[in-house]
């Protein structure tokens, strides 16, 4: 165990002892620390780690952007969150349904000492946030049940399935599932036949240079979902994150038609950088993209056919609703 983790976790150590003290002594301690009230189940993460939480949790902390969405589809009790990537603050697209939810940390950042005073008795946690990192881990599990719910580059449905069942709602999150399916059939019913043949390109454009929204991301789920064909060249999975592409090869962005996104300062090495990810931002974006040697010249640019969308939901991840807002844009845009 490193000096840095044991400071950690010595310093947890003293103010959950501070705050079970405040309690009182109608609760009793539970192994994570945190006070136990009322009763609890058994239920296994992503990881195969089998661990007891509450059958109602009622102090929730959700640590990635997929959990968040899943846990506000779910309307599940709330006490705190990280930033969405490359933003100061949630997700822009969960803005509306997360209010002024407690911010304790960045989405590679979380803030051990915030995230242990907001005294959750459910951490919800995932490989877009907590990536190859048992410290992390560990203290969490210091503070309260820290439930691994997925993989970067995950099946969404898979990931809310565990969440959900992280959370006692599974019944609630079927539910959840069956009206993103509906929404899909309307939009393709929709669309009808006027896209075949047409291709789609999903972009992200950060820091003067693109990157390459692929199939195994939730914009590229619903893409499929919706029955609308990638470039050769994107129709294949990536390994979980945006691809870069050199300005030097910057055809291979290229499509019918092209969803545009940005995420303010934020990059793979920095993901926490500032700045805004709506549709306004990715316009003056797309400004500045149109100022690089090559970019005016692609088919989807010279058609118009270039949409400016709200990366966080386009160029990011998520869950259900991520992938409602996605056919809800493809239909605006599109229908």
């Amino acid at each position: 165990m490193s000096a840095q983790l044991r400071s950690v976790l010595g310093a947890l150590t003293l103010m959950t002892a501070a705050a079970l003290g405040a309690c009182g002594s109608s609760t009793e301690a539970t192994a994570t620390g945190q006070a136990s009230a009322g009763a609890t189940r058994q239920v296994t993460d992503v990881e195969g780690a089998t661990m007891t939480v509450p059958a109602d949790p009622q102090r929730v902390v959700a640590l990635s952007e997929p959990t968040l969405d899943g846990a506000l589809a779910l309307d599940a009790p709330l006490v705190g969150t990280i930033t969405g990537r490359g933003q100061s603050t949630v997700p822009n697209y969960l803005a509306d349904r997360a209010g002024d939810l407690p911010i304790l940390g960045g989405v590679a950042n979380p803030n051990y000492e915030a995230i242990a005073k907001a005294r959750p008795d459910l951490i919800l946690v995932d490989g877009t946030s907590i990536n190859n990192n048992p410290d992390a881990i560990e203290i969490l599990r210091k503070i309260a049940p820290t439930f691994y719910a997925g993989y970067a580059g995950g099946d969404w449905r898979a990931t809310f399935t565990l969440v959900a069942d992280a959370l006692n709602r599974s019944d609630e999150a079927a539910k959840v599932v069956a009206d993103y399916d509906a929404k899909v059939t309307a939009a393709k019913a929709q669309l009808g036949t006027a896209y075949a043949g047409k291709t789609f390109s999903i972009v992200r454009w950060q820091g003067g240079s693109a990157s390459l929204i692929l199939k195994e991301l939730p914009a590229g789920m619903a893409l499929e979902d919706l029955g609308l064909a990638r470039p050769a060249g994107q129709d294949r999975r990536g390994r979980g994150h945006s691809e870069p592409v050199s300005l030097e090869n910057l055809d291979q962005i290229d499509a019918d038609y092209l969803f545009f996104g940005t995420l303010g300062g934020s990059s793979q090495d920095n993901p926490d950088a500032g700045g805004s990810s709506d549709a306004s931002s990715a316009q003056k974006a797309l400004a500045e993209a149109e100022k690089v040697p090559g970019f005016s010249s692609l088919t989807a640019v010279r058609d118009d056919h270039v949409i400016p969308v709200d990366g966080s939901l386009w160029t990011s991840t998520g869950g259900p609703l991520l992938m409602q807002g996605l056919v809800a844009d493809v239909v605006k845009a599109l229908g």
